[in-house]
């Protein structure tokens, strides 16, 4: 069943259109990310849907009541910003209360769900901590469970883990989705990081431009994206540029492969670098350009002709050096993209 549903959601500043329309379906308990560069308008989009954006068109959905008219207090939806935006006069406890408090939530009632929260977001002996004795992981662990504890329809989360280091990130990525399935809350999360996007995703909103461009399961975008934007933005591929013929076609470097379904002409296919092999070969089509060696995986780039090729392969092997002719090849189907050369150029 679809707890959320957006319909042709629009927003224009003055002549210049930064949301065209948008339209998106979230089943209730379903975690979807909206994943896309700066400035694609994913988080004009949650601003909207808070109600803290105003929409230039179209409706919004939460629950089967109509909310695009309502102000965000009245919209049963929490946010956890960037910021943290964190009261910082406040102890924990009474941050993570103000809220209920303006709900008029019952004092019995404001205790139980602040005792719990407590617990499932690991806060329980932070509670009389203000904000400034806290590390930026823990404001982060305050925010959220700031949002969960008001129990909304929907959660909307604004990139909440781009201030934090890397190793943190990578934790509080992993709280946040065992959180998620404890609760089995409605989350809309938007973000730039596709890794991110692919850990904690059931679908990714692919967006840009102020359009959305894609959406799939992380699976299901990563192995046969539709679009080149989508295949070119979620992880490393090679886009190559191939004419077809049936359900074959001729790599660059001579390989002849299988298509994952019928095309003829000009075309353009993606290859995943982990899926490409290369061999060191004296009478090998590749020269390779480029050589990092990164612990579990060595990155490689390899020219041919005018065409350069990213591969990677395990950290187990002995590198090629810089300068060796190799030979390629690719196993299984390569994925064929939607987009015909003549179309993207225009």
């Amino acid at each position: 069943m679809n707890e959320l549903e957006i319909i042709d959601i629009t927003k224009d500043y003055g002549q210049a259109r930064v949301l065209h329309p948008v339209s998106l379906s979230v089943e209730r308990g379903e975690f979807v990310t909206i994943l896309g560069p700066s400035g694609c308008g994913k988080s004009t989009l949650l601003r909207i849907l808070m109600g803290i954006g105003e929409a230039s068109g179209g409706e919004i959905h939460l629950a089967g009541k109509r909310i695009d008219h309502l102000p965000p207090e009245a919209r049963d939806i929490a946010m956890v910003f960037q910021s943290y935006a964190l009261f910082p006069h406040m102890s924990v406890a009474k941050n993570l209360g103000f809220g209920l408090k303006m709900k008029k939530v019952p004092k019995d009632e404001r205790a139980r769900r602040i005792d719990h929260v407590l617990d499932i977001c690991n806060l329980r002996g932070l509670m009389d901590r203000l904000p400034r004795q806290l590390s930026g992981g823990q404001q982060q662990r305050v925010a959220l469970a700031r949002a969960v504890v008001m129990q909304p329809s929907l959660l909307l989360f604004d990139e909440p883990l781009s201030n934090l280091d890397a190793k943190l990130r990578d934790s509080l990525r992993h709280d946040l989705v065992a959180l998620h399935r404890r609760i089995g809350a409605t989350s809309l999360y938007v973000t730039h990081d596709q890794a991110e996007a692919m850990a904690m995703s059931d679908r990714i909103v692919v967006m840009n431009a102020g359009r959305i461009v894609e959406i799939g399961t992380p699976l299901e975008l990563y192995r046969a994206p539709k679009q080149v934007f989508t295949a070119n933005f979620l992880g490393q591929t090679n886009l190559l540029a191939v004419t077809a013929s049936g359900k074959e076609a001729r790599l660059p470097w001579g390989q002849v492969v299988a298509l994952d379904r019928l095309a003829a002409g000009a075309v353009q296919v993606s290859v995943r670098p982990e899926n490409i092999f290369i061999d060191s070969d004296p009478a090998g089509a590749a020269i390779v350009t480029s050589v990092a060696f990164m612990g579990p995986t060595i990155f490689y780039t390899a020219e041919i002709g005018s065409i350069s090729v990213k591969i990677s392969q395990s950290g187990g092997a002995e590198p090629l050096p810089t300068g060796a002719r190799a030979s390629l090849r690719f196993q299984g189907p390569v994925h064929l993209l939607e987009n015909r050369l003549a179309e993207e150029a225009a």
